[in-house]
């Protein structure tokens, strides 16, 4: 009986450091330009509103990111990124407000991240 339950805690205790190493993981800059792939269209083209899916991708990518690092890594990564895929800027700072998302930082390559 007493191998059994220490089995049991033993489970337990796996279970618990693996959510704890789940909520301290952030979204890397690459996961979140792979999320944000539903808005490619309409942060590139003509495009006159963003999708329900890119809506999406904008709440995973604001749900994923939890801490004040995590929104500066982020930020920093929204900076460069931009400038490689060619993004509207004036689409990226209106894409939040579209989408109904609260994002603690301007989409703009001006912003200080930090």
């Amino acid at each position: 009986m007493e191998k059994k339950l220490n089995g049991v805690f033993w489970c337990v205790g796996v279970l618990g450091l693996v959510t704890v190493v789940l909520t301290v993981h952030a979204i890397t800059c690459e996961e979140a330009v792979q999320t944000l792939m539903p808005c490619g269209a309409y942060l590139t083209t003509p495009a006159p509103s963003p999708t329900l899916a890119c809506c999406q991708a904008v709440a995973s990518v604001n749900a994923s990111a939890s801490t004040t690092q995590s929104h500066r890594d982020l930020c920093e990564c929204f900076k460069k990124k931009a400038l490689v895929y060619g993004v509207d800027l004036q689409k990226a700072k209106q894409l939040p407000g579209l989408c109904a998302a609260q994002v603690p930082f301007q989409c703009d390559p001006s912003v200080d991240c930090q």
